[in-house]
């Protein structure tokens, strides 16, 4: 009786915690932009789109600057799943259009517009996604652009939300 009393209260709080569903399908092929180069990142960005399992959340950015050595920090609040989530630390490449902040998943540049004023980052696990600007006033076709690289790389679009 005690078994499945256990059992019982373990589903039980089971179900108030959401498992997270991935943004994109991890078998979709995805890509980076190989020719981004890390020295675009330096300034400051607003998060102007995103992928939220509910609304709440609003803020998001980051900014990006070099340190006394040259090499690229970064501190990010990025809103995901109604909740601010952050990094911060030493930027490091790790592959063509790929860096970290302070290690951990890999950000994909999807795309960057070609003045560096819009960003699209994903992962190739669908984990995160997001749109960052450095005005946070992105025009449409910008937009246009942005939604278009995230369907072409898998991610589900009916659940992207626009700041």
């Amino acid at each position: 009786m005690a078994l499945i009393a256990a059992i019982l209260a373990g589903l039980a709080a089971c179900t108030g915690s959401r498992i997270a569903q991935p943004l994109r399908s991890s078998g979709d092929p995805i890509y980076s932009n190989a020719s981004f180069d890390l020295s675009r990142l330096t300034g400051t960005w607003v998060q102007v789109a995103g992928f939220a399992a509910e609304p709440g959340c609003a803020g998001g950015g980051a900014t990006f600057s070099k340190d006394l050595s040259g090499a690229t920090t970064g501190d990010a609040r990025i809103c995901m799943a109604g909740r601010l989530q952050g990094w911060s630390g030493a930027v490091t490449s790790v592959g063509p259009g790929r860096f970290t902040i302070g290690g951990g998943e890999a950000w994909w540049v999807l795309w960057d517009d070609a003045d560096n004023r819009t960003l699209v980052i994903g992962t190739p696990s669908g984990a995160f996604g997001f749109v960052l600007d450095r005005t946070g006033d992105l025009p449409a076709d910008r937009l246009a652009a942005a939604r278009e690289i995230l369907d072409f790389n898998g991610y589900d679009l009916a659940r992207l939300r626009i700041d």
